[in-house]
């Protein structure tokens, strides 16, 4: 069984961290997300910089940004990578958007993806048609969960398509906005929230984007599987480098 699978069925709210591959410095990447597992994260998204993240705050952008100044690529996140599973065990995915993978080859880039370990992938701008038509044998070939991105604005067939085709967990995003901290969820999200858990789809849910403290990680996990915090740890990356990581994930999980 996938990790994300055996993740998921673990009776516990879950909390993501992502962050940028090669941040703040290029050779961090191995050691954060060690770090980040020994401090209680149950899943990690490895983002994979591009040069136009569409979805992508201030934030985000800025790391990835600096990340590509650092020196980070496709073959150097895989090269870090290639021995992660002999000290890690949570899972593992990579986000980022299609055109470096179809720069690399998609099946190539799948395949890379099993060898070293990683779950499954999460990319914003692959069309979930697209996806499904062209792809969706190649991921599943190489044991990669794709997961898709759902907003308060996806319609209700949407979803259930998307439900149909995922085998994982369904990305929630919060509301209809770049990523960022924001100091809380009102009425609007959290009725969203309980909306598409009213919906018992078979893939559970995890929200992201917004989610910056043990607050908002409570509001997002109330109907949901899990949450996902960004920007709020790539700002303690900033300021702190990857040391400290345990004060961070205690604030969360406090």
């Amino acid at each position: 069984m996938n990790r994300i699978n055996q993740k998921l069925k673990e009776d516990k709210k879950l909390l993501s961290i992502y962050f940028s591959a090669g941040y703040p410095t290029l050779n961090d990447t191995v050691s954060i997300i060690e770090d980040l597992e020994k401090n209680g994260v149950d899943m990690i998204e490895i983002g994979l910089p591009f040069s136009d993240p569409l979805a992508d705050g201030p934030t985000i952008q800025a790391s990835s940004t600096q990340a590509l100044k650092n020196g980070m690529t496709t073959d150097t996140l895989f090269n870090q990578l290639k021995d992660i599973r002999k000290t890690v065990s949570i899972p593992l995915i990579i986000m980022g958007y299609f055109n470096p993978m179809l720069q690399y080859g998609v099946e190539a880039f799948c395949k890379k993806c099993q060898a070293i370990g990683i779950d499954g992938l999460i990319i914003p701008d692959l069309p979930v048609d697209v996806y499904n038509e062209q792809y969706k044998t190649i991921f599943e070939k190489y044991g990669l969960i794709n997961v898709f991105l759902i907003t308060p604005q996806t319609s209700v067939e949407r979803i259930n398509f998307i439900d149909s085709i995922s085998n994982g967990f369904i990305y929630m995003v919060s509301s209809a906005s770049v990523t960022g901290s924001s100091s809380g969820f009102g009425t609007e999200q959290t009725d969203y929230f309980k909306r598409i858990a009213d919906m018992k789809l078979k893939n559970p849910q995890i929200v992201g984007f917004g989610i910056s403290d043990n607050k908002t990680f409570t509001q997002a996990t109330t109907y949901a599987k899990g949450a996902i915090i960004g920007s709020a740890f790539i700002k303690h990356l900033t300021k702190h480098g990857n040391t400290n990581i345990d004060n961070f994930t205690d604030s969360i999980l406090k």
